[in-house]
């Protein structure tokens, strides 16, 4: 296939650094934040800074929904990197879905968002992108707090000006978890990120090392 379409494949090893919270402030209504330190070299050299503030509106005990603002900072790193670092800015609104079979809990989330990527010498490059991600989640042992988690995510380009390819990337996630109690849980983990430049000639090989913490702490009472 590759001496076909002449798609060259950059593997890379990445370390990923991650905060995720979800925080009431009042029965129905919260805040989320998530902050990625993400590096190439596992943790040499920058890779992605990710800041991603939101609101949160619960409509059921499983059943979130969110909207909100991210900015991205993208710098070269591979050996096929983009000319020149530049920054996204992004709208997105989601919906999260949790249900359980047994001792497994499951989360899926739908995203859509509205990209604005950084183009030297215009305003910026309009783009939609569609997400979907669903994970799993099972302890090792009842009532142990140490727990296996997997999931995986596709995103995928609509709409116009997304260059060669409606597929963008995916992400397929393995790890050991620990609940910490009411402050959260610690996940460390393995992630392969399949991802297809927009000239839909490199294809991204990227082995990620991710370390997460998890919180739901209430802010409110």
């Amino acid at each position: 296939m590759e001496a076909q379409t002449g798609r060259v494949t950059d593997t890379n090893f990445n370390g990923w650094f991650m905060y995720f919270g979800d925080h009431l402030v009042s029965k129905r209504w919260g805040v989320h934040f998530d902050g990625q330190w993400r590096r190439h070299d596992f943790a040499s050299r920058w890779q992605q800074l990710l800041l991603r503030p939101g609101i949160n509106f619960n409509v059921h005990p499983n059943v979130m929904l969110t909207a909100g603002y991210t900015y991205v900072k993208t710098h070269r790193y591979g050996d096929y990197p983009a000319a020149y670092p530049f920054g996204e800015q992004r709208l997105f609104q989601q919906v999260l879905l949790k249900h359980s079979a047994g001792r497994v809990d499951f989360t899926q989330r739908y995203r859509v968002e509205q990209r604005f990527i950084e183009v030297r010498g215009a305003p910026y490059r309009y783009q939609n992108r569609f997400r979907y991600f669903v994970k799993m989640t099972v302890p090792l042992k009842k009532q142990s707090p140490w727990f296996f988690a997997a999931y995986d995510e596709i995103l995928l380009h609509f709409g116009g000006n997304h260059g060669a390819n409606v597929y963008d990337h995916n992400r397929a996630y393995a790890a050991l978890g620990y609940k910490t109690g009411k402050y959260g849980n610690v996940e460390i983990g393995y992630m392969n990120q399949r991802l297809l430049q927009r000239n839909g000639r490199v294809l991204e090989n990227n082995h990620t090392f991710q370390l997460a913490f998890l919180s739901n702490v209430r802010l409110r009472k």
